[in-house]
């Protein structure tokens, strides 16, 4: 079993709900991420066995070290729940206590946690009191944000009470609940918390390029980065930002290095997969990729015309001979895609 090893070196991949699928963490991991989490899942569903969470839980030893990232507000649901995940053999778990996403805060989960600390508190603490009874010991972190209204800052008071009760790790978005995804991420806010705490921190927002995440290490001293919108953009940017660490030079991003990681997207959909729901879903994604080349409307709508997997490999392998196109300089793209 590998370990969970939070280091400068070890580029994270973000849990983005709709994409950080068993396929999409593999692929990630094949360009260099060092740990991956999973989608958000709901801890009321996992307890009422909802059937749509076996998909989001889904993982294989490739997968390993997998974090799986679970929300929901009633902490009633958490101990069975965890008891049972920890039996199933996973390992690694984290609290979502920063997403802004409406249908989420209706719950009362999320950010929403970030209104009422004691309960999130509580929530992390049974958290790790389950995750203790893996064989190997369970590891458990938090992910959170400043604090939920613009201004308000708890993230230092609520870094300390999560180290006090046993949290392995903390990451954190430097913006506010309210804010959503508006306005820039403050990274000044992270090195605060780094000095507050003595366990790892992990910093994600506006991370949209490797050199971004060199970037955050230096200015804030960080322990690791957590890469969200840049990734869904290139996968390969776990490896350029390693490879910048270690002073070696980035490779171009080209029609053909696109269309590798196109191919192999596609490989492990359909290997791990391989449903029409998944066939829909990765041909939608693959036009993302293909971002700043030329063509890319063309390819879109040849995209829409596949009925099969072999169509789909087809029509994508032209993003090998696209160009890039005038004006849009390499890596510097910005998604819409929240994290």
């Amino acid at each position: 079993m590998n370990q969970l090893n939070i280091t400068p070196d070890s580029p994270w991949l973000a849990p983005l709900a709709g994409y950080s699928d068993l396929p999409f963490r593999l692929l990630s991991k094949q360009y260099g991420c060092g740990v991956c989490c999973s989608e958000m899942v709901s801890v009321k569903g996992l307890a009422f066995k909802n059937a749509g969470t076996k998909r989001l839980i889904a993982t294989c030893s490739e997968d390993d070290p997998m974090v799986l990232q679970l929300f929901g507000a009633e902490a009633s649901y958490y101990e069975p729940v965890m008891e049972k995940l920890v039996g199933l053999g996973y390992r690694n778990f984290d609290l979502n206590s920063g997403c802004p996403v409406r249908k989420v805060l209706k719950s009362g989960s999320g950010a929403a946690l970030m209104m009422d600390l004691d309960k999130l508190v509580n929530l992390a603490r049974i958290m790790v009191k389950k995750a203790a009874e893996h064989p190997d010991g369970g590891r458990v972190g938090i992910k959170f944000r400043l604090g939920y209204n613009n201004g308000e800052d708890v993230y230092i008071d609520l870094g300390k009470r999560l180290e006090d009760v046993g949290v392995d790790w903390i990451t954190m978005h430097p913006r506010y609940g309210r804010q959503m995804f508006s306005g820039s991420a403050d990274w000044s806010k992270l090195k605060l918390l780094k000095e507050a705490v003595s366990i790892p921190v992990v910093g994600s927002g506006d991370l949209f390029t490797a050199e971004d995440g060199v970037r955050c290490i230096q200015e804030t001293g960080i322990d690791a980065v957590m890469f969200a919108r840049g990734a869904l953009y290139d996968p390969s940017i776990f490896a350029r930002f390693v490879a910048l660490r270690k002073g070696e030079q980035l490779p171009a991003r080209t029609g053909e290095h696109l269309s590798q990681i196109v191919s192999e997207h596609i490989r492990l959909t359909r290997k791990y997969e391989g449903d029409g729901r998944s066939f829909r879903k990765i041909r939608s994604i693959i036009p993302r990729y293909a971002k700043g080349l030329k063509g890319i409307r063309t390819l879109r709508a040849s995209l829409l015309e596949c009925e099969n997997w072999e169509e789909l490999e087809k029509a994508a392998a032209v993003i090998a001979d696209l160009e890039q196109a005038d004006g849009l300089p390499n890596e510097t793209l910005i998604d819409d895609i929240q994290q």
